[in-house]
């Protein structure tokens, strides 16, 4: 059986057509990849590119595309809504086929190791390439984000992976992980406040939100702050302001779709803004969705209206698409969206 690799690097340029184009040609430069979705965002500044191949062509394409960033993004003059700590600030391994979690390890640590000698990029390997429990996360490996990086490489804790214990002044840093397909899920709300995306993020994330009474944090007995979880296992979420659409957004990372499917996170974002005086409008993917998770949502919304699953896939999907206003912002194609049919379409 083929081997098969999904990589999914995020760039921290999502403005400039003409550096993005750069960066996904230096990556189709490799033999043997399929570049299936390109997805800029102005506001947050980012760009997520998605290709596959076998094993040894992708980390390929990665490295080039990687190289490629360095010479085309300065962070020191990058800005963005988005959380960020180097030029491409995070580039995960995902198995698709015939390969396993350990062997795509392996193959992220070949990766980190040019990116740490032949390009002087500290690099930080997170959730199943970590090497220790508090790297599983990429929230600790990027906090502090691109300015915060000289005084955390000095922190014997936080010494990079590969690569160089001082940043890299144009590129940064760099997370590079195997994991799991995840499903970027942002949820629109009509209202511009920050603080009102922030909150229902809290209600929904798995790590909910720190206790507090009467204003002060609660601590337990080590000094460690108390939490009061959120309803969604597996989800990662904050709130945002998103200039480019004039609306705040609660941003979702669903981690583990047989824990929290996409359209289970749809509907308590809705009930969590409902309870804030807020409303859901429509919501936005970023990047790619397997095509369960679509027919999955749209038998939910279906069977919630009594109504028939007996139709077609491609009214199943229809059905996902209008039910959580995946059209709202930009138009929704599922032969471009849905990984299957890009595999299908483009591995032929």
């Amino acid at each position: 059986m083929t081997q098969l690799i999904e990589c999914v690097p995020n760039f921290s340029e999502g403005r400039n057509p003409a550096v993005i184009k750069q960066i996904t040609d230096a990556i189709e430069s490799v033999n043997g990849i399929k570049l299936l979705n390109v997805d800029p965002g102005k506001a947050t500044n980012r760009t997520v590119v998605t290709f596959v191949g076998e094993p040894l062509a992708v980390i390929e394409a990665a490295f080039r595309g990687i190289q490629k960033a360095s010479e085309v993004i300065d962070m020191s003059k990058q800005q963005g809504e988005h959380p960020r700590f180097g030029a491409t600030d995070v580039c995960p391994l995902v198995p698709i086929t015939g390969i396993s979690m350990e062997e795509t390890v392996e193959y992220v640590y070949q990766l980190a190791k040019r990116i740490g000698e032949e390009l002087e990029i500290p690099v930080f390997c997170y959730e199943f390439a970590a090497r220790s429990e508090i790297r599983k996360s990429l929230a600790n490996c990027r906090f502090g984000e691109y300015e915060g990086l000289p005084d955390k490489l000095k922190d014997p804790n936080w010494q990079p992976d590969f690569g160089p214990s001082k940043p890299n002044v144009n590129a940064g840093a760099i997370a590079v992980g195997a994991r799991n397909f995840l499903i970027a899920y942002n949820v629109n709300l009509n209202t511009r406040s920050i603080s009102k995306a922030s909150a229902v993020a809290s209600d929904v994330r798995e790590s909910g939100r720190v206790r507090r009474e009467t204003g002060k944090i609660v601590k337990d007995e080590s000094g460690n702050p108390v939490r009061i979880p959120g309803v969604l296992k597996k989800v990662r979420a904050i709130g945002w302001y998103i200039e480019e659409y004039k609306i705040a957004q609660v941003s979702m990372n669903l981690i583990d779709l047989s824990v929290t499917p996409v359209h289970i996170a749809y509907s308590e974002v809705c009930k969590s803004a409902e309870r804030r005086g807020v409303s859901v409008t429509g919501s936005e993917l970023i990047g790619l969705i397997p095509l369960q998770a679509m027919l999955d949502a749209g038998n939910y919304f279906l069977q919630s209206q009594n109504r028939t699953t007996n139709i077609s896939d491609q009214e199943i999907v229809d059905m996902a698409i209008k039910s959580m206003g995946l059209d709202e912002l930009a138009p929704f194609n599922p032969r471009e969206r849905i990984i299957e049919y890009l595999l299908e379409d483009r591995l032929t």
